[in-house]
C-alpha cells in the first residue's frame, strides 16, 4: 500500500507508453548523471572534467581509489571489492551504468574483461581515457542512447554489474531495462546490484520518487527503493538463485548477488 500510494503521487515526465526503447526516459536522466558520485566527499561532472589532461584525470582517479582503500570507507566499497576481484578475474562482465567506474576499471586492472555501458557519452569517454592512460586492456564500451544499444553486446557475460544505475527510473520502466539486459546473461551468470532498501525509503520520510531523488542523491529526477521481490519481478520471467542478499551500512544500502539459473 505505501509503495503504490508514493507511486500513485509521483511523477514521471515520460509516457512510457510512447517509449518503447526508453530513449525518452534516459533523455531525462542524462540531464542529471553526468554528475556523478566519486567518493563520498563530493561529485564530479565528466562534462567538465574532460578538459583536463590525461595526467590529471588518472590523479583523480586515483586519489579516489586512495580513499577507498581507507578502512573508514571499506564499509561502503572495499569490501565487494575485495569480495568479487577474484571472481571477475578473466570473466566477462557488463558493467551497466558505469558513471566513473570507480570498482569495476579496478576489476578490469585486476583481469576482468568489462563492458562499460553509460547512458551518458562523456562518462564513458572518461573511462576509457583512464583505462587508456594506464594501459588496461580488455575493455570495451557502449553507449546506451536506447535499448537498441544493447543489441550489439555479446550474450554470453559472466556477470551483470548494476551498482546504483538501475533504481533512478520508474519500476516499469527499469523493468524493460532489466529484461533486455538478461538476454545477454545465459543461466550460470550471476545478476549483481546495489540499491537503496525500503528501510531507508521508510526512515527518509517515504517521499515519492520523484522527491526522493532530490533527498539521496542532489537533484536526481527519480529514486526507487528495491527489495529481493522488486528485483526479481524485474528479471521475471528469468528465475534465479539467491547467492547473497543483504542491507549493508545501517540500511543506506542494499546488495543483491543472484545466479542465473533459467
Amino acid at each position: 500500500m505505501i509503495q503504490q500510494a508514493s507511486r500513485q503521487q509521483a511523477r514521471w515526465p515520460v509516457d512510457l507508453a510512447d517509449d518503447p526503447w526508453l530513449r525518452k526516459s534516459f533523455d531525462v536522466l542524462r540531464s542529471k548523471w553526468s554528475e556523478v558520485p566519486w567518493t563520498r566527499l563530493g561529485r564530479l561532472d565528466t562534462r567538465q572534467i574532460l578538459e583536463r589532461s590525461d595526467d590529471e584525470l588518472v590523479s583523480i582517479w586515483q586519489a579516489a581509489r586512495e580513499w577507498t582503500s581507507r578502512a573508514e570507507s571499506f564499509a561502503h566499497h572495499g569490501w565487494y571489492e575485495l569480495l568479487y576481484r577474484e571472481q571477475l578475474r578473466g570473466r566477462k562482465v557488463l558493467d551497466v551504468g558505469c558513471g566513473l567506474a570507480p570498482s569495476t576499471l579496478f576489476f578490469a586492472e585486476q583481469g576482468a574483461l568489462v563492458t562499460f555501458l553509460d547512458i551518458v557519452e562523456s562518462n564513458l569517454e572518461f573511462v576509457r581515457r583512464i583505462a587508456r592512460a594506464k594501459g588496461i586492456s580488455g575493455v570495451s564500451f557502449c553507449y546506451l542512447e536506447d535499448l537498441r544499444a544493447l543489441e550489439e553486446l555479446p550474450r554470453d557475460y559472466d556477470f551483470i554489474l548494476a551498482l546504483g544505475s538501475l533504481i533512478t527510473l520508474p519500476l516499469e520502466a527499469a523493468r524493460r531495462q532489466a529484461q533486455a539486459l538478461v538476454e545477454h546473461l545465459p543461466p550460470g551468470g550471476r545478476w549483481i546490484e546495489l540499491g537503496y532498501p525500503k528501510s531507508r525509503w521508510v526512515r527518509e520520510g517515504k517521499l515519492p520518487f520523484d522527491r526522493w531523488g532530490a533527498k539521496t542523491d542532489g537533484g536526481a529526477p527519480w529514486m526507487e527503493w528495491y527489495d529481493l521481490a522488486k528485483v526479481e519481478l524485474r528479471l521475471a520471467p528469468a528465475r534465479f538463485e539467491v547467492v547473497l542478499s543483504f542491507e549493508f551500512c545501517g540500511g543506506e544500502f542494499n546488495w543483491f548477488d543472484l545466479l542465473r539459473v533459467t
